[in-house]
């Protein structure tokens, strides 16, 4: 495998689903030293993002209580990537965002989901939601329908144009 931000990094991955979680780690397989942990539930998943210092967390919103996870891996200083399919909407991609997480990708997105990792790894967070928006627009606007965004439109503007930055949150206990 050619050489890759990717090689040598710790992920974990978090879905509730056995067959997420190998597809995952089909796509991730051949990078060099990449070590890879599973969590099926929120419970292990805390368990292992108090546990180890990971480059990347892959988190699933539905069945494992994925923003109270996102929540703790943003202030543990790990960068966060929500994956998802029952949670695809607006309103979802709204809180990730607003959390701190670092990309929203549809899971029907997951045989492409490298180029994604890859860019959280190696953007600053402004210009990886900036790069995803560019990519997946065009889903985002399929998904939700038109004139999606006119709600929040400075927010949404301030997102695609990688000008916008999270708030610090307290992490709940």
């Amino acid at each position: 495998m050619p050489e890759s931000i990717l090689n040598n990094k710790h992920i974990l991955i978090v879905d509730d689903e056995p067959d997420v979680l190998d597809a995952l780690e089909e796509q991730l397989e051949g990078f060099e030293g990449l070590l890879i942990d599973r969590a099926l539930d929120y419970e292990r998943a805390q368990q292992l993002l108090h546990s180890w210092t990971y480059d990347l967390v892959i988190l699933d919103i539905m069945g494992v209580r994925g923003f109270e996870l996102l929540d703790t891996a943003v202030h543990m200083g790990f960068p966060a990537v929500m994956l998802t399919a029952q949670a695809f909407n607006r309103e979802a991609l709204q809180k990730s965002i607003e959390l701190g997480a670092r990309a929203y990708l549809p899971k029907e997105k997951l045989s492409q989901i490298v180029p994604f990792l890859e860019d959280v790894l190696t953007l600053s967070h402004q210009a990886g939601w900036k790069r995803l928006f560019e990519r997946l627009g065009g889903v985002f606007a399929s998904s939700f329908g038109k004139g999606w965004e006119k709600d929040r439109k400075q927010f949404w503007q301030d997102v695609q144009e990688g000008r916008y930055e999270p708030s610090p949150t307290i992490l709940k206990r």
